[in-house]
C-alpha cells in the first residue's frame, strides 16, 4: 500500500524535488522513500501551564516513531489553557480543532500523534482526528503530583474553590490563603482531581485512542515516556494495517465512555465533549443515552471533588483499567482500541491495589452517579447536573429564584447583604451560554452569598446556561438548553418565580402558567449583556454555535470531511 505522502514525497519531477528539498534540513535520503510520515500534534505552551512539558513527551514519541521506521513531524498546534484565556478557552475548542483538522489534511502526513493535557486539547485534537480520519492515537499529558499545604492535600481547582469559600466566611485567613497558592500546584501536569482534563483523558483511553494502560499516569512518572515511545511504535503501526478513527469509534466505544464517566465521578463537560466528537464521525448519540446508559452506574473511584482521593493516588490503586474491570459487564464487549482488539481484552490483568481509592463494585462510593439529564418548560432541550457532586438534600428542591443578568452582574451583587436570598433560594445566572457568553464559560457553580457563607450555608441550587470546572462541586443545574441568548425559558425567570427541582424524576420546572410566560418579554438588562461581536472568529462562532445538547459544534463542523490530498500547491 502507497503512502498518503507520497503524493508529495514521490517522482522525480519539479513539484515532488521542491516537497522533498525543503525537508532535507537533516532527513536522510531514506525518508522520503514511501514510510510513514507521522505528525506529532503538539499543544505544548507556555500559557497553557498543564501543556508545558509536551516538547518532552513528543521527544519521546519521535524515538518511537523513528525506531518503527517512520518519519516523526512536529506540528505545533492551537493550545488552550483553561486557566488563562479570556473569555473562556470552550470559545476557541471548535476552532482548535478546526485548525487542527485543515493542517492535517493540508500537509503530508499518513497518521498523527496527538499530544493534549488541558481541558479542551484533548477534546480539540480527537474533533479534528474524527474530521480528517487519518490514523490517529492520543497521549495524554497527565495529572500533575498533590501539593499539601498544612499538612493536607490540595485539590486542584476543587480546593481552591473550598478555600476562597472560607476566606468570604471568615474562617480563613486571608495571608493563609494566599501562602497556600505556592502549595497548589507541585509538578507539571494537569488538573490533579478529576476535573475535566484527567476526565477527557481517562474517556480517551475509554473511547479506544490510547495505549491501553496509558491515561492517569501522572506527568511527572517516567512511565508515561516509556508509554510515550510506544505510542510512537504504535502510530507506524495504525499507518501499516490503515486502522483510522472511523474503524474504532463506533457507538458502542462512546456508551462505554458515559459508563466510565459515571464510574470515574468524571466531569459534566465530558458530555459537550462527547457529543460534539460524536458528531464529527456522524455517530448517534444524545443526552438520552448520557442519562439513559450512565444513570444506573455506580461510583467507585473516591476522588475529589466528589470523594477524597487525587490522581496520583488513583493511579497507585490500579489505575483505569482496575476500574473498568468492576464495571466489565456494562461495556460493549465489541468496541475497539487502537491496539485493534476490543477493550475488554485489556483488564484481565488489572487489580485494585488500594480499594479505599477504588472501590469494588459490591461497596461503591454511591450506588448510582451518571450525570443527570433534566427537562422542563425551563429546559425543554435539556440541562445536566452531577449527583456526586450535589448535596443529597437537594436533589428535590423548590426554592424562590434570586436572578443575575450576566457574570458581572452577579459579582456585583452576590455579596450586597441587603440581597433578598436565603438558604433555600435557587441562584439563576443568564447569558453564559454559548451563544450569549460567548463560549459558555465555567460560571455556573456560582459563590454563595456571604451573608449565607456566614450563616453556615455552604451549598444552595444554582440553575444556569454556562458550565463549571470538572473541579468543582455544589447542587449546580448547567448546560441549560436552549441558552437564554437563543430564546430559552431561561431568560423569563424573574425573582421571587418558584423553581422545582426534582432529580431522581429528571425534571427542572419554573412554576409559572404557561400564558404568563408567554406574555412575557426577555429581560432587557440581559439582552444588554450577550455577545455582540462585529468580527473575527467570536462573530463566525455566535452566528454558528450550536447548542449544549448537541455539543455546542460549529453547525458548518459537524461530520468528516476525510484526508483527501488536495490540488497541488506549486
Amino acid at each position: 500500500m502507497g503512502m498518503r505522502s507520497d503524493a508529495w514525497y514521490a517522482g522525480d519531477g519539479r513539484d515532488p524535488y521542491i516537497h522533498r528539498a525543503w525537508m532535507r534540513r537533516g532527513l536522510p535520503t531514506h525518508a522520503f522513500d514511501g514510510r510513514p510520515h507521522i505528525a506529532i500534534a503538539n499543544t505544548a505552551s507556555d500559557l497553557t501551564p498543564c501543556n508545558m512539558h509536551l516538547d518532552e513527551v513528543a521527544a519521546a514519541v519521535k524515538q518511537g516513531i523513528w525506531e518503527a521506521g517512520g518519519v516523526p513531524l512536529n506540528l505545533p498546534v492551537v493550545s488552550l489553557g483553561e486557566t488563562q484565556v479570556r473569555p473562556t478557552a470552550m470559545l476557541w475548542r471548535n476552532m482548535a480543532a478546526m485548525a487542527t483538522e485543515e493542517m492535517l489534511r493540508a500537509n503530508p502526513i499518513d497518521g498523527v500523534v496527538l499530544l493534549g493535557g488541558c481541558d479542551k486539547t484533548i477534546p480539540a485534537l480527537l474533533m479534528a482526528a474524527a474530521s480528517v480520519d487519518l490514523p490517529a492515537v492520543v497521549v495524554p499529558g497527565g495529572p500533575m503530583l498533590t501539593g499539601t499545604f498544612r499538612g493536607a492535600p490540595l485539590g486542584c481547582g476543587t480546593s481552591t474553590y473550598a478555600l476562597a469559600e472560607e476566606v468570604r466566611a471568615g474562617t480563613m485567613d486571608r495571608a493563609d490563603f494566599l501562602r497556600s497558592e505556592s502549595a497548589m500546584i507541585r509538578s507539571k501536569g494537569h488538573c490533579n482531581t478529576m476535573g475535566t482534563a484527567s476526565t477527557m483523558g481517562l474517556l480517551a483511553e475509554v473511547l479506544g485512542t490510547t495505549l491501553p494502560g496509558v491515561a492517569g499516569t501522572p506527568a511527572p512518572d517516567s512511565r508515561l515516556l516509556e508509554a510515550s515511545h510506544e505510542t510512537g511504535r504504535l502510530a507506524v503501526e495504525l499507518v501499516h494495517e490503515d486502522r483510522r478513527p472511523s474503524t474504532i469509534l463506533s457507538r458502542g466505544s462512546f456508551l462505554n465512555a458515559i459508563v466510565a464517566l459515571a464510574a470515574i465521578g468524571g466531569s459534566t463537560n465530558a458530555v459537550v465533549h462527547l457529543l460534539a466528537i460524536a458528531g464529527r464521525l456522524g455517530v448517534e448519540l444524545s443526552l438520552d443515552d448520557v442519562d439513559r446508559t450512565g444513570s444506573g452506574v455506580p461510583l467507585l473511584v473516591d476522588l475529589l471533588p466528589a470523594g477524597r482521593f487525587l490522581m496520583d493516588d488513583l493511579y497507585r490503586a490500579g489505575g483505569l483499567l482496575a476500574v473498568l474491570r468492576e464495571v466489565r459487564d456494562l461495556l460493549d464487549p465489541t468496541a475497539l482500541t487502537v491496539t485493534g482488539r476490543p477493550l475488554v481484552d485489556h483488564l484481565e490483568d488489572a487489580r485494585i491495589w488500594d480499594p479505599e481509592v477504588i472501590r469494588v463494585r459490591a461497596d461503591p462510593l454511591q450506588p448510582e452517579a451518571g450525570i443527570a439529564v433534566l427537562r422542563g418548560n425551563l429546559a425543554p432541550l435539556g440541562a445536566v447536573i452531577k449527583p456526586a457532586a450535589a448535596t443529597p438534600a437537594l436533589l428535590r428542591h423548590r426554592g424562590r429564584a434570586v436572578v443575575f443578568d450576566s457574570v458581572e452582574d452577579l459579582h456585583a451583587r452576590i455579596d450586597d447583604p441587603d440581597l433578598d436570598v436565603d438558604a433555600d433560594s435557587v441562584l439563576v445566572l443568564r447569558g453564559c451560554g454559548p451563544r450569549g457568553y460567548p463560549g459558555m464559560p465555567e460560571v455556573s457553580n456560582m459563590p454563595l452569598p456571604t451573608k449565607l457563607l456566614e450563616q453556615g450555608v455552604r451549598d444552595m441550587v444554582r440553575v444556569c446556561d454556562g458550565r463549571m470546572s470538572g473541579t468543582a462541586f455544589g447542587t449546580v443545574v448547567l448546560h441549560v438548553a436552549p441558552e437564554a441568548a437563543a430564546g430559552g425559558t431561561l431568560a423569563l425567570v424573574r425573582n421571587g418565580d418558584m423553581i422545582e427541582l426534582d432529580v431522581p424524576a429528571r425534571r427542572l420546572h419554573l412554576d409559572v402558567p404557561e400564558a404568563e410566560l408567554a406574555a412575557r418579554e426577555p429581560s432587557a438588562a440581559a439582552r444588554a449583556a450577550y455577545a455582540a461581536p462585529a468580527r473575527g472568529w467570536e462573530r463566525l462562532y455566535v452566528e454558528h454555535v450550536q447548542q449544549a445538547d448537541t455539543g455546542a459544534d460549529l453547525d458548518f463542523l459537524v461530520g468528516s470531511t476525510g484526508s483527501a490530498v488536495g490540488r497541488e500547491s506549486h
